[in-house]
């Protein structure tokens, strides 16, 4: 289930380039190292574009989350 989240990234040559902290449950968690990333769609009108990122936090968790470019809007997945 994916659940939406507030992060701070580093905007470089583009905005949102690299997540650097997310705010979970009220907590502010930094993150030691992105993993993977990957894409999805942004070739079909309609269809947009959405960055994936595996990431390793501070206190060893992993987590996927991802960023939709349509909405400004990031999200984490998490089990339920």
């Amino acid at each position: 289930m994916w659940k939406r989240i507030e992060v701070h990234c580093y905007s470089g040559y583009k905005v949102n380039e690299s997540p650097r902290e997310i705010i979970l449950e009220k907590k502010l968690i930094k993150i030691k190292q992105v993993l993977d990333r990957w894409y999805e769609g942004g070739i079909r009108a309609g269809q947009p574009k959405m960055d994936y990122f595996k990431i390793l936090t501070e206190n060893n968790q992993q987590y996927v989350m991802r960023y939709n470019s349509l909405f400004d809007a990031w999200s984490l997945w998490q089990n339920e």
